[in-house]
Protein backbone atom coordinates (compact mmCIF):
# COMPACT_ATOMS: atom_id res chain seq x y z
CA UNK A 1 0.00 0.00 0.00
CA UNK A 2 1.47 3.70 -0.86
CA UNK A 3 0.22 6.86 0.04
CA UNK A 4 -1.19 8.67 -2.92
CA UNK A 5 0.42 12.30 -3.97
CA UNK A 6 -2.70 14.34 -3.42
CA UNK A 7 -2.54 12.80 0.93
CA UNK A 8 1.12 13.26 1.36
CA UNK A 9 1.58 16.54 0.11
CA UNK A 10 -0.39 17.89 3.22
CA UNK A 11 1.53 15.70 5.55
CA UNK A 12 3.78 18.36 8.08
CA UNK A 13 7.56 17.54 7.88
CA UNK A 14 7.09 17.19 11.53
CA UNK A 15 5.62 14.28 11.24
CA UNK A 16 6.64 10.65 10.13
CA UNK A 17 4.35 7.19 8.60
CA UNK A 18 3.62 5.13 11.95
CA UNK A 19 1.02 2.75 11.22
CA UNK A 20 -1.22 1.70 7.91
CA UNK A 21 -3.92 -0.26 7.47
CA UNK A 22 -6.85 -1.19 4.57
CA UNK A 23 -10.06 -0.20 5.60
CA UNK A 24 -14.09 -0.22 3.87
CA UNK A 25 -15.69 3.06 3.80
CA UNK A 26 -19.18 2.93 3.15
CA UNK A 27 -18.19 -0.88 1.27
CA UNK A 28 -15.33 0.55 -0.64
CA UNK A 29 -11.75 -0.36 -0.04
CA UNK A 30 -9.59 2.35 1.30
CA UNK A 31 -6.27 2.97 3.01
CA UNK A 32 -5.60 4.47 6.64
CA UNK A 33 -2.15 6.37 7.22
CA UNK A 34 -1.27 7.76 10.34
CA UNK A 35 1.37 9.68 10.92
CA UNK A 36 3.00 11.14 14.24
CA UNK A 37 5.58 13.81 15.00
CA UNK A 38 8.84 12.74 14.64
CA UNK A 39 9.87 14.12 18.21
CA UNK A 40 6.89 11.67 19.84
CA UNK A 41 5.50 14.77 21.49
CA UNK A 42 1.94 13.68 22.46
CA UNK A 43 1.74 10.45 20.54
CA UNK A 44 -0.75 7.65 20.08
CA UNK A 45 -3.81 7.27 20.28
CA UNK A 46 -6.09 10.37 21.52
CA UNK A 47 -2.93 12.48 20.64
CA UNK A 48 -1.45 14.76 17.93
CA UNK A 49 -1.73 12.89 14.49
CA UNK A 50 -2.08 13.71 10.63
CA UNK A 51 -4.17 11.05 9.45
CA UNK A 52 -5.44 9.94 5.68
CA UNK A 53 -8.03 7.87 3.97
CA UNK A 54 -7.83 7.22 0.25
CA UNK A 55 -9.99 5.45 -1.40
CA UNK A 56 -8.25 2.27 -3.64
CA UNK A 57 -9.16 4.85 -7.16
CA UNK A 58 -6.38 7.49 -5.41
CA UNK A 59 -9.57 9.47 -4.37
CA UNK A 60 -8.40 11.62 -1.11
CA UNK A 61 -11.46 11.21 0.98
CA UNK A 62 -10.33 13.09 3.86
CA UNK A 63 -7.50 13.77 6.58
CA UNK A 64 -7.53 15.10 9.58
CA UNK A 65 -4.64 17.75 10.64
CA UNK A 66 -4.47 17.31 15.02
CA UNK A 67 -2.01 19.59 16.03
CA UNK A 68 -1.44 21.47 19.53
CA UNK A 69 -0.14 24.07 18.13
CA UNK A 70 -3.25 25.21 16.52
CA UNK A 71 -4.95 25.17 20.15
CA UNK A 72 -6.13 28.63 21.35
CA UNK A 73 -5.58 31.11 18.47
CA UNK A 74 -7.69 32.66 16.78
CA UNK A 75 -10.09 31.23 13.91
CA UNK A 76 -10.12 33.34 10.69
CA UNK A 77 -13.60 34.61 9.90
CA UNK A 78 -16.68 32.84 8.21
CA UNK A 79 -15.99 34.69 4.89
CA UNK A 80 -12.49 34.19 5.28
CA UNK A 81 -13.12 30.41 6.19
CA UNK A 82 -15.25 29.95 3.16
CA UNK A 83 -12.61 31.61 0.91
CA UNK A 84 -9.80 29.09 1.67
CA UNK A 85 -12.31 26.00 2.25
CA UNK A 86 -13.37 26.77 -1.76
CA UNK A 87 -9.55 27.10 -2.59
CA UNK A 88 -8.49 23.76 -1.07
CA UNK A 89 -11.84 22.48 -2.77
CA UNK A 90 -10.94 23.53 -6.26
CA UNK A 91 -7.28 22.29 -5.63
CA UNK A 92 -8.29 19.22 -4.17
CA UNK A 93 -11.67 17.97 -5.08
CA UNK A 94 -12.72 19.95 -8.03
CA UNK A 95 -15.59 17.50 -8.76
CA UNK A 96 -17.66 18.88 -5.23
CA UNK A 97 -17.79 22.10 -6.55
CA UNK A 98 -20.58 22.89 -9.09
CA UNK A 99 -23.25 20.98 -6.73
CA UNK A 100 -21.91 22.57 -3.13
CA UNK A 101 -24.39 23.92 -1.03
CA UNK A 102 -23.11 24.80 2.18
CA UNK A 103 -25.37 24.08 4.97
CA UNK A 104 -23.31 25.92 7.47
CA UNK A 105 -20.15 27.84 8.54
CA UNK A 106 -19.20 27.56 12.59
CA UNK A 107 -16.79 26.31 15.04
CA UNK A 108 -16.22 22.82 15.50
CA UNK A 109 -14.17 21.70 18.14
CA UNK A 110 -12.05 18.07 18.66
CA UNK A 111 -10.32 17.01 21.28
CA UNK A 112 -6.83 16.17 21.68
CA UNK A 113 -4.82 14.23 24.33
CA UNK A 114 -1.56 15.99 25.28
CA UNK A 115 1.55 15.99 27.99
CA UNK A 116 1.61 19.24 30.17
CA UNK A 117 4.34 19.61 33.23
CA UNK A 118 4.12 15.80 33.25
CA UNK A 119 0.53 15.32 33.59
CA UNK A 120 -1.68 14.35 30.68
CA UNK A 121 -4.82 16.52 29.86
CA UNK A 122 -7.66 16.92 26.99
CA UNK A 123 -7.12 20.13 24.85
CA UNK A 124 -9.78 21.61 22.81
CA UNK A 125 -8.37 22.10 19.20
CA UNK A 126 -11.53 24.39 17.48
CA UNK A 127 -11.55 25.08 13.61
CA UNK A 128 -14.04 26.46 11.47
CA UNK A 129 -15.96 24.08 9.95
CA UNK A 130 -17.69 25.21 6.57
CA UNK A 131 -20.15 21.83 6.30
CA UNK A 132 -21.78 21.29 2.60
CA UNK A 133 -23.84 19.17 0.73
CA UNK A 134 -23.14 17.23 -2.65
CA UNK A 135 -26.32 18.08 -4.44
CA UNK A 136 -24.97 15.92 -7.35
CA UNK A 137 -25.33 12.77 -4.81
CA UNK A 138 -26.76 13.99 -1.69
CA UNK A 139 -23.61 13.23 -0.12
CA UNK A 140 -22.25 15.54 2.76
CA UNK A 141 -18.25 17.22 2.97
CA UNK A 142 -16.76 19.84 4.77
CA UNK A 143 -13.42 21.75 5.21
CA UNK A 144 -12.49 22.64 8.67
CA UNK A 145 -10.34 25.74 8.55
CA UNK A 146 -7.87 26.05 11.24
CA UNK A 147 -6.63 28.87 13.06
CA UNK A 148 -3.33 28.99 10.52
CA UNK A 149 -5.77 29.25 7.98
CA UNK A 150 -5.22 25.99 6.68
CA UNK A 151 -7.82 22.97 6.28
CA UNK A 152 -6.97 21.20 9.55
CA UNK A 153 -9.58 18.60 8.63
CA UNK A 154 -11.16 17.55 5.12
CA UNK A 155 -13.98 14.65 4.57
CA UNK A 156 -16.12 14.05 1.60
CA UNK A 157 -18.73 11.32 0.73
CA UNK A 158 -20.44 11.17 3.88
CA UNK A 159 -23.26 9.27 3.89
CA UNK A 160 -26.05 11.00 6.94
CA UNK A 161 -28.56 9.15 8.30
CA UNK A 162 -31.35 11.91 8.61
CA UNK A 163 -33.08 10.31 11.60
CA UNK A 164 -31.74 10.03 14.08
CA UNK A 165 -29.00 12.63 13.00
CA UNK A 166 -26.13 10.78 12.84
CA UNK A 167 -23.51 10.08 9.68
CA UNK A 168 -23.49 6.38 8.87
CA UNK A 169 -20.21 6.38 7.27
CA UNK A 170 -17.38 4.96 9.19
CA UNK A 171 -15.18 7.84 11.01
CA UNK A 172 -11.80 6.35 10.11
CA UNK A 173 -10.14 10.27 10.76
CA UNK A 174 -11.46 10.29 14.88
CA UNK A 175 -9.32 8.57 17.49
CA UNK A 176 -12.44 8.12 19.66
CA UNK A 177 -14.21 6.29 16.88
CA UNK A 178 -11.13 4.44 16.31
CA UNK A 179 -10.54 3.83 20.48
CA UNK A 180 -14.18 2.54 20.86
CA UNK A 181 -13.99 0.44 17.50
CA UNK A 182 -11.60 -1.54 19.85
CA UNK A 183 -13.51 -2.45 22.43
Amino acid sequence: MTESPTATRFVPATHRQVKQRSVEVDGEAATLTRYERQDGRNAGLEGEHFSTVVAADGTLKGFANMSLDLVGKPLPSRERSEQIARAFLQETAPDLLPRMKISWIDPHDEPIRVQRNGKEETVTLTGMKVKARNLADGRWFWVIVGADEKPMVFERDIVWITFPGHRKTEKWLHDSWLKAQAQ
